[in-house]
């Protein structure tokens, strides 16, 4: 309750009570007195228990066939595929009576394929490899270094610094470089947004 206190639903309290009356021997009208309900509560019977069994044969069916279902893809299939007329909140009840809720779905794994060995160059610019990295200044400003190396003696052979690298700036870094140095056949890098884009994979076409 608002109180802070637990409040007992009056199905739980009639329970208690038919186990009182049950177990001990005393009068229903006492065990009503007791548990606070009335007596009419107490000979109350749930009405529709067929259907309920029929709900519940229902969902453990669906939950065992598709193990990943929640209550949401149970309750649409019955609504519109088995055409049931059930109140969604019925339905949830006895969904969580049969502890469905706390099932753990299982995980669904990704099929990888066994990684191929990095081939070793055997002789310099046949391979180039490309990767940032990220460190701070002493007031907390971020920025990023672009790293340009020769994959055959580990050469390297630029370092680009910079608050921003965007594509325009990593495409500069290695026109500036190929003056000087023979084009590579093979780039090597991450999918960092800046490898992936447009201008980049029509710079290395090119």
């Amino acid at each position: 309750g608002s109180d802070g206190k637990k409040v007992v639903k009056p199905s739980c309290r009639r329970k208690m009570a038919q186990q009182a009356v049950a177990q001990h021997a005393i009068s229903i009208r006492l065990a009503c007195k007791a548990f606070g309900i009335s007596e009419t509560c107490y000979r109350y019977q749930a009405k529709l228990s067929d259907d309920n069994a029929l709900i519940a044969e229902q969902l453990i069916e669906l939950t065992e066939e598709n193990s990943d279902w929640g209550f949401g893809l149970c309750f649409s299939y019955l609504r519109h595929v088995e055409s049931c007329c059930w109140n969604h909140k019925r339905v949830y009840r006895i969904y969580c009576e049969l502890a469905l809720n706390l099932r753990i779905k299982p995980r669904r794994r990704l099929k990888r394929h066994a990684p191929e060995p990095l081939k070793e160059p055997i002789r310099e610019n046949q391979v180039w490899s490309l990767d940032f990295m990220h460190d701070q200044l002493s007031d907390g400003r971020k920025f990023r270094l672009l790293n340009v190396i020769d994959d055959y003696r580990r050469e390297g052979l630029a370092i680009e610094a910079g608050f921003s690298l965007p594509t325009i700036r990593v495409i500069r870094t290695l026109n500036q470089l190929l003056e000087w140095r023979e084009k590579p056949l093979v780039i090597r890098c991450d999918n960092g947004p800046e490898f992936i884009s447009h201008e980049f994979v029509r710079w290395a076409t090119e």
